[in-house]
This record gives C-alpha cells, structure tokens and sequence, in this order.
C-alpha cells in the first residue's frame, strides 16, 4: 500500500500528461498500482493502527489516579516508578516517562520576548558580566538606562555589596541622576531571600534598602530564570566583551600581563563616551548620548549633602561626554603602554 503522498503523486503526474509506464517507471512501482490508485475518486485515508499491548497498559489507570491525587504538584517518573513496581511492573522508565509526558500539564508559554521600552528617567537595568574568577577575579558592574541605552561600567575584583553600593553611586553620578526603578538580577548581595513576606514582597540587602532610601529609587528584581527581562544591560554585556575587554586583554596579554580593575577603569570611561554611548544603536537607530541629553531631565539629582559625604568616591571622574571628537575613538588602547607602565 502506498503512502497518500505517493497517491497524490500518481494524480499529479497523470494530470500532467505522463502514461501510465512512466509513472510506474517514475515511482518505481507497477503499472497495475498505478492504474488503482488512479481510479479511487479520493486519496485512499488510513485508519490507525491498534496500539500495540506494553508492559505498562495494567497500570495506567493507577497512574491516572496518582497523578489526580498530587494535583497541583507533580509525581517524579522515579517515584511512580517505584510504586508500581511493587505492583509488579517489569518495564524500563523509558516507558514510563514517555507516557507521563501525556499527562504532565504543559508550562505557560511565555511565547517570544517582547522589546519593553520605558519612558526617560523611569528605569535603569544593572548587573554584572565575569571575565576571571579563581586567584584574580575581575567583574564589571554594568548600568543601562531604560529608554536612551546610555550605559556606565565599573570594573570591581569582587561582586560584594560594597562593590554594589559604590557601582551605583557612581553610575548615578555618571548619568547625573537617580531613575524611578533599578532592575537587578537575583543577586545575593542585592536580595536576601524572596517572597520573604508574600508573593513579590522580597527582602533586600539593607544597605540597598538604606540607599535606595537616601536617593529615592525602586528596587526591581528579574522573575527567576528570566533574566532576558533586563535584556537591555545583557545585550551591551556581550557588547562590553567583545568591544572593549577583549581587545584589551590580548593586548596586555601579549605584554605578559593581566586586565586589572585599575587599567581597564582608567580606559572604559574614553571608550564609553569615544565609542560606546555615541555610536548609533541598533535598536533605536539613534545614539544613546543623544537620548540621554532629553533623559537627564527626567532623572532626580544626587542630594547634595550626600553627594558632599560621598566626595572621596565621586572625585574628578570623565563626564558621559568627550571634550573633543576624535577621529580615531579605538585611539585610547594606545595608552595601554602608560597605563601598564
């Protein structure tokens, strides 16, 4: 018996004039198969097969049941495994999970990721992006506003909460302002423990609980396992790597040297206003620099009492703006000699 495709092939070629010895020849079957197929009026339709009898068949209703009974939790395969052995089951747990997969209640599809814009001055995305871990780690706390991309980086040894608190305060004063929101990732140094108090009631780090009082900003988190939430800040990490840090190192590599924290800040601030916040973003088809122009409006200003206690911090930092177009702005890895001298 053919399959329905090759039946509708038959049709198909005689329609289009062959014999009925060229379609045999063609399909490579005979010239009696064709001349049936091409008098049934329809494609010939096939009923299914009776399923085949399995070791697993007397224990179906058992497992239906136990499955009803955990409702809403989920019974592991190795669990009812065990059970219905006792019972008597000689199968494998092959069996088993593929049949369980038909009564596993599927998972919200959270369908493809949605660009979420937001207005000036309402949201900031942070996190950090590892480039060594073991005996000299070097982290890099990366700062994304919301709506103009413009982005501030802040090379730390550690991921700490004092690495946090004064990342922060920096890219605050970098962007010149605080946003409504800061969206974190599940740091542990940002949040202890959530739903410590209900369903999205989390409980902070109380130092960014005490700073987020000072300056007046929301604490966001990322939903676990979604951090393609604050997509925004993830995608200028791979940027960060491949731009900057990357270069970078093979060239201090070749010197026999490391990236540390000192060098790569003492560069990232020209790249960031040379390169980085003035290039034309993919998304927006603007430059960040130019958006953050129209988004420092809408951002609230560092207190001046703090601002003054936090003085030996801030100090006399590169602006997000150059004092002079470059006409070469990858120019700053030419100081790579000074800086590691």
């Amino acid at each position: 018996m053919l399959t329905q495709e090759q039946a509708v092939e038959i049709r198909v070629l005689a329609r289009q004039g062959h014999s009925i010895r060229q379609i045999a020849k063609m399909l490579g079957v005979s010239r009696n198969t064709v001349r049936r197929y091409l008098k049934e009026p329809t494609v010939p339709r096939y009923s299914p097969r009776d399923p085949r009898p399995t070791k697993l068949d007397p224990f179906h209703d058992y497992l239906r049941e136990r499955v009803k009974q955990a409702h809403p939790l989920w019974l592991p395969a190795t669990v009812l495994l065990r059970e219905i052995r006792e019972q008597g089951y000689q199968g494998g747990a092959s069996q088993l999970r593929a049949w369980l997969a038909r009564l596993k209640p599927s998972r919200p599809d959270d369908g493809p990721a949605v660009r979420f814009e937001t207005e000036p001055g309402q949201q900031m995305q942070a996190d950090f992006v590892v480039f060594r871990r073991a005996k000299s780690p070097l982290s890099a706390f990366v700062a994304t506003l919301g709506y103009s991309r413009m982005t501030y980086v802040h090379f730390v040894p550690d991921e700490s909460f004092d690495s946090v608190h004064d990342a922060l305060l920096l890219a605050f004063d970098y962007f010149g302002g605080v946003p409504q929101h800061v969206l974190f990732d599940n740091m542990k140094t940002v949040v202890l423990e959530r739903d410590a108090y209900g369903d999205g009631s989390h409980r902070f780090h109380p130092g960014l609980l005490q700073l987020a009082d000072d300056l007046g900003f929301h604490i966001r988190l990322c939903r676990p396992y979604r951090a393609r939430t604050k997509g925004k800040v993830e995608r200028f990490n791979r940027y960060l790597r491949e731009s900057f840090y990357n270069p970078l190192h093979s060239r201090v590599k070749a010197a026999g040297l490391l990236v540390d924290c000192g060098t790569a800040n003492r560069l990232v601030g020209g790249w960031l206003a040379e390169v980085a916040n003035v290039r034309v973003h993919a998304t927006l088809g603007e430059r960040p620099i130019d958006r953050w122009r129209h988004e420092q409006g809408q951002l609230t200003p560092l207190p001046q009492a703090l601002r003054r206690a936090w003085g030996p911090l801030l100090g006399e930092r590169p602006g997000p703006v150059p004092h002079e177009s470059l006409q070469h702005p990858l120019s700053v890895y030419e100081s790579i000699r000074e800086a590691c001298a």
